[in-house]
């Protein structure tokens, strides 16, 4: 219908509406595009994914090395006085077991000379070989050893390798020690079953049990470890399940098979830390049983009850059972009654922090703490599993950057990346001056490295993959970018129709 027309009709022409016409029509499409154009730049800038570039040629580095510490061994001229090959035989059988045992020996560079060469030794303090009396360390770092074991090398040799590296004596050993900590929080808890008469503790004489078992242990090892020591007193702690009865005679006990030494701790109504705090827990419970359950005695495994009155549980703590008879007077636990109960702890806590025993044949003497020989083996021990625990984390984050390509690493990530890998090389260069600062050092790399592998922002995109982006978006701007497509289609063929009918006309 042409202008006559509509002009004859009463109807205005279309092409003479304002924003009908051509040029408006096209400037408003413009604006869309303009507007799309100049936010895709901000857009693009708020959903893109931050992934500074880590050092992964220097964590590479890194975990091909290893921590050594080095350890000299000084032999008494009396010991060489006997047999003067002694120390050579000591030292071949020593390299060979390090060649056969090669995982037990890691990071260990051991040297024997005998107590009169000049030698100078990177170790802290050398250890000391002398003649005694009997077999036995008496003195920081000196090992005594009779007659009979100075002139024999395997005896020697077995000494000290049992002493510098302490097996484990099963894959039961490494799962009972709890994870290094730098601060532990010891739990002592006494519980009772339930407050009935005769069977009843209201109070007990904690800190001087502490004092007398617990804190020399405790300062022994604070080269090692920080702690915090608290106690409480519970009044109600039924079991989760009903012990057994057994017949001795004429005497009945309630006794408590392995089965139920693993369920023995009713997490769901007992109350045994009594502070918030993420630093792990290690629980000693001292427990009194009501008098439905009194004797509550230990069944092994052929189904006889035992003389045992406690137990471990692996990477928590121990417990103790106190099966004494009360009289209604008796409410009060005094020091010499938690004697035996506290020697019991002390001991628990040694095994589930690591303490190495004493080699069989090798007396200690009458001091019940931990040698200085024991204390280096466990700081070297944790040394070793803390720079392995870093590299395996550090290797980790790593390779899990390589193979998710929008994983997300920030500064902080980076950060703390560097501050491991700064950490773990400083543990490497003291190692051989201060086991102890190398510890403290391993540790803190193990802690940088744990915090970047699980940061938060690593994490998010784990289970956001890009299939899923393109799910979330596709809906959105499919809706609106269709119609502006088809229409900016269509403008440029009107377009060209037009320039060709202009073209037309002209010609």
């Amino acid at each position: 219908m042409n202008s006559v027309a509509f002009s004859s009709s009463g109807l205005k022409d279309p092409r003479k509406i304002s924003f009908e016409r051509d040029w408006v029509r096209r400037a408003v499409l413009a604006s869309y595009w303009v507007v799309i154009i100049l936010a895709f730049p901000f857009w693009w800038h708020l959903t893109s994914i931050e992934r500074l570039a880590l050092p992964t040629s220097q964590v590479r580095t890194q975990v091909q090395n290893n921590i050594v510490f080095p350890i000299a061994v000084h032999f008494d001229a009396s010991i060489s006085h006997h047999n003067p090959t002694v120390v050579s035989q000591v030292d071949t059988l020593l390299r060979d077991s390090a060649t056969n045992e090669y995982e037990r020996w890691k990071g260990i560079s051991l040297h024997l000379h005998d107590i009169d060469d000049e030698v100078t030794s990177k170790s802290p303090e050398p250890y000391t070989v002398v003649l005694g009396e009997q077999t036995s360390i008496t003195h920081s770092r000196q090992l005594r050893v009779n007659k009979t074991d100075a002139q024999s090398a395997t005896r020697l040799s077995s000494l000290l390798s049992d002493l510098i590296v302490p097996p484990e004596s099963s894959a039961s050993h490494s799962q009972r020690v709890v994870q290094y900590s730098n601060h532990y929080r010891l739990a002592f808890t006494l519980l009772n079953e339930n407050a009935t008469p005769r069977r009843f503790v209201e109070t007990w004489d904690v800190q001087n049990a502490l004092a007398e078992f617990v804190f020399p242990l405790l300062s022994k090892l604070s080269v090692l470890h920080n702690f915090t020591v608290e106690s409480q007193v519970q009044y109600h702690a039924p079991l989760a399940f009903e012990p057994k009865r057994f017949s001795i005679g004429d005497t009945e006990i309630s006794g408590l098979t392995q089965e139920d030494l693993s369920v023995f701790i009713n997490s769901a109504e007992w109350t045994l830390s009594s502070s918030v705090s993420n630093d792990p827990v290690l629980h000693f419970v001292l427990f009194v049983p009501s008098k439905t359950h009194a004797p509550l005695k230990i069944i092994d495994g052929e189904g006889h009850p035992t003389s045992q009155s406690s137990f471990l549980l692996p990477q928590w703590g121990g417990i103790f059972i106190l099966n004494d008879e009360f009289d209604s007077h008796s409410l009060h636990l005094s020091h010499d009654d938690l004697k035996p109960v506290f020697h019991n702890f002390a001991t628990q806590l040694a095994a589930l922090l690591g303490v190495p025993p004493v080699p069989p044949g090798l007396s200690m003497g009458k001091s019940p703490l931990p040698s200085d020989w024991q204390l280096d083996a466990l700081l070297r021990r944790r040394a070793l599993q803390n720079v392995q625990g870093t590299q395996d984390t550090l290797h980790s984050i790593v390779k899990l950057v390589d193979q998710i390509d929008n994983m997300p690493v920030g500064q902080v990530v980076r950060d703390d990346v560097l501050d491991a890998l700064t950490s773990l090389h400083e543990a490497y260069r003291t190692a051989a001056a201060s086991p102890a600062i190398a510890l403290q050092l391993s540790s803190k790399a193990l802690s940088m490295a744990s915090r970047a592998f699980f940061n938060p922002g690593m994490l998010a995109l784990l289970y956001f993959p890009a299939e899923h982006k393109y799910a979330v978006y596709t809906p959105l701007f499919a809706s609106i970018s269709v119609p502006l497509v088809v229409a900016l289609i269509r403008e440029f063929m009107a377009w060209r129709r037009g320039s060709r009918d202009e073209g037309r006309q002209r010609g």
